[in-house]
């Protein structure tokens, strides 16, 4: 599957839940709650990757945690706030260079309808 495939069950797998379990819970339930989701689809699944950082030559092993990698392919970072600020999207921007993707998905469960909650982020060109 491509990046683009992958996004569309990701998109339809975060609208039902948000469907069935509705808006405010926390990061975490949605978290794997999605995870099990994506993985019933035949995807693969890693939760709280770590990722590290180069800088100036140096390893630094701190870097961050990507909420859900799928594929090896697609970051998504989770939400379930009443206002996305700006500096999520870019969070995500960064991150997707980092790991050297082109697809993220900023997921906010805390949206009223779960439509208002997606942001799809591009790092570069995504292939059909």
């Amino acid at each position: 599957m491509n990046e683009n495939d992958i996004g569309k069950v990701i998109v339809n797998c975060a609208v039902n839940i948000h469907k069935q379990l509705g808006p405010g819970l926390l990061e975490s339930v949605y978290e794997v709650v999605l995870a099990h989701e994506l993985e019933q689809s035949g995807l693969l699944v890693n939760r709280q990757v770590s990722v590290p950082i180069m800088y100036k030559g140096f390893n630094f092993s701190e870097g961050f945690r990507a909420d859900i990698v799928v594929e090896n392919k697609v970051i998504i970072e989770l939400k379930s706030v009443e206002l996305i600020h700006r500096v999520y999207k870019k969070q995500v921007l960064t991150y997707l260079k980092l790991m050297d993707c082109k697809l993220g998905y900023l997921l906010n469960f805390g949206e009223e309808l779960m439509k208002d909650g997606i942001s799809r982020i591009i790092n570069g060109e995504i292939g059909s």
